[in-house]
C-alpha cells in the first residue's frame, strides 16, 4: 500500500493509505445522506427523543456526516492502538498503524507464538472499541436534547464501535476473532497446526461473507471477504513454512561456491543470454579478477535489444546494489529478505564479504516441498537448484 505518515502515538507511526482518502468522503456522504434514518434508529435503540428536523436541514447532514466519519476512523486508530500497546508490552515492536479502505492495520514486526500473548493482543482491540462505544453512548444520553448534532455523532459512534467490536470478533482469521480462535486452538496443538485450522475456518467465513455481500449488493463486504481469504491463506503458508524451516540455515539450501556458476564483467550480453539458455540459470554473480562486483539477471538482459547484445558488456547492465545474507542465517530470514527487497535471489557472503554461495526463491520453495512431503526437518544438502 502507498501511504504517508501523519503523526505518531506512543512512538508508533500513524499512516494514511491513499485508498483512505477515497473512502473517508464516501463514508461522510453515506452517513450524511441517511441522517434521518440513522437518527430514528438511535431513538429506537436508546429510547431517546433525538429531533430529526434540525439534522436534515441545510448543510447540517454533511457536517455531521463528516464528523461521524472522522470519529469512526479515529476509533479504528484507537482499536489498532489497543492491539499495539499490548503487543509492545510483550516486546513486539510495531512498525506502524495504517488506515486504508477496509479500516486499519497494526503492522507487528513479529507475530507471537505464545497463545496467551496472542489472545491478549487479539482481544485488546475489540475491548477498546467496546469502551469507546459505551463512552459515546453515555455522552449521547447525558447531553441535553438541544444539542442534536453532537448527540447524533456520539450516538452513531456508540453504535458503530460496538458493531466494529462484534464484527472483528467473528472467526474470520486473520481478523481478531480468528486470532482468538488460533490462540485457543494453540493451547493443545502445535502453533502451525492451530494456524492451519484457523485459516480454514477463516476462508470458509470469507466465502460465506462474500456470498452474503453478493446477494445483498454489499460490495464492501465482498472486498473484505476477498482480503480475509487472501490474508488467511498467506499467513497460514508463512507459519507452516516457518515451522518447516525451523533449524534450517541458508547454508543447508544454498548453492555453494564450488557448484556456483559466475560470469566475468567483460563478457558480452549475448554470451550471458546464451549461457542462461544452455545452463538453465536466470541469475549470475558477476566477478572481476575473482572479486564479487555485481549481480546480473535475465530481466537485466531483456532490456538490451537482441541486435545490440554483442556490443554490450555485462558490467553495463549488472546490478551493483547487492542484497546479501550470511550462510548461518535462518532460511526463513532469507525468504523474508527476498520479499522485503523484491528480489528473487540473495548472494551469500561470509564475514569478510567474500562470496560463498547463492540462494534463490526456487531453492527455498523446493526445499520446503521436500520437507513438507518427506516430513523431515533436516533437508539433505543436495537440495540446490539455483536458477
Amino acid at each position: 500500500m502507498r501511504s504517508f505518515r501523519i503523526g505518531s502515538l506512543f512512538g508508533i507511526p500513524i499512516k494514511l493509505d491513499l485508498t483512505f482518502l477515497l473512502v473517508l468522503p464516501l463514508f461522510a456522504y453515506l452517513i450524511g445522506s441517511r441522517v434521518g434514518e440513522v437518527a430514528e434508529m438511535m431513538n429506537l435503540v436508546f429510547s431517546a427523543e433525538l429531533a430529526t428536523g434540525p439534522l436534515t436541514t441545510g448543510s447540517t447532514p454533511w457536517v455531521v456526516g463528516t464528523a461521524a466519519a472522522i470519529g469512526l476512523f479515529a476509533g479504528v486508530v484507537l482499536h489498532e492502538l489497543g492491539h499495539s500497546l499490548v503487543a509492545m508490552r510483550y516486546g513486539y515492536p510495531i512498525d506502524s498503524i495504517t488506515l486504508w479502505i477496509f479500516g486499519g492495520i497494526a503492522a507487528l514486526s513479529e507475530m507471537p507464538e505464545d497463545w496467551k500473548e496472542e489472545l491478549q493482543i487479539a482481544i485488546a482491540g475489540p475491548l477498546v472499541s467496546i469502551a469507546l462505544g459505551i463512552a459515546s453512548a453515555v455522552g449521547f444520553l447525558v447531553l441535553p436534547s438541544g444539542y442534536s448534532a453532537p448527540r447524533f455523532v456520539l450516538g452513531y459512534l456508540a453504535l458503530m464501535n460496538i458493531a466494529l467490536a462484534g464484527f472483528n470478533m467473528l472467526p474470520g482469521f486473520p481478523m481478531d476473532g480468528g486470532r482468538v480462535l488460533r490462540a485457543l486452538l494453540a493451547r493443545t496443538r502445535p502453533y502451525a497446526r492451530a494456524t492451519q485450522i484457523a485459516a480454514e475456518v477463516g476462508k470458509l467465513f470469507a466465502i460465506l461473507l462474500g456470498l452474503f455481500g453478493l446477494f445483498t449488493g454489499g460490495w464492501l463486504l465482498i472486498g473484505i471477504a476477498f482480503f480475509i481469504y487472501i490474508g488467511a491463506s498467506t499467513e497460514a503458508q508463512q507459519v507452516v513454512m516457518k515451522a518447516a524451516f525451523q533449524n534450517v540455515t541458508v547454508r543447508d539450501i544454498m548453492t555453494p561456491w564450488d557448484h556456483l556458476k559466475t560470469i566475468e564483467v567483460g563478457e558480452s550480453v549475448a554470451t550471458l543470454v546464451q549461457r542462461m539458455f544452455s545452463e538453465r540459470h536466470t541469475g549470475y554473480p558477476v566477478l572481476e579478477n575473482g572479486e564479487l562486483v555485481g549481480l546480473v539477471a535475465l530481466e537485466d538482459a531483456r532490456d538490451v535489444p537482441p541486435v545490440e547484445r554483442d556490443a554490450y558488456r555485462v558490467e553495463e547492465i549488472m546490478t551493483r546494489d547487492l542484497v546479501t545474507i550470511g550462510p548461518d542465517a535462518d532460511a526463513m530470514t532469507a525468504l523474508t529478505t527476498m520479499q522485503e527487497e523484491g528480489v528473487g535471489r540473495l548472494l551469500v557472503t561470509d564475514g569478510f564479504g567474500d562470496l560463498v554461495g547463492i540462494i534463490t526463491r526456487t531453492d527455498l520453495m523446493t526445499a520446503f516441498d521436500i520437507i513438507k512431503q518427506s516430513g523431515s526437518t533436516s533437508p539433505q544438502r543436495q537440495v540446490r537448484t539455483a536458477d
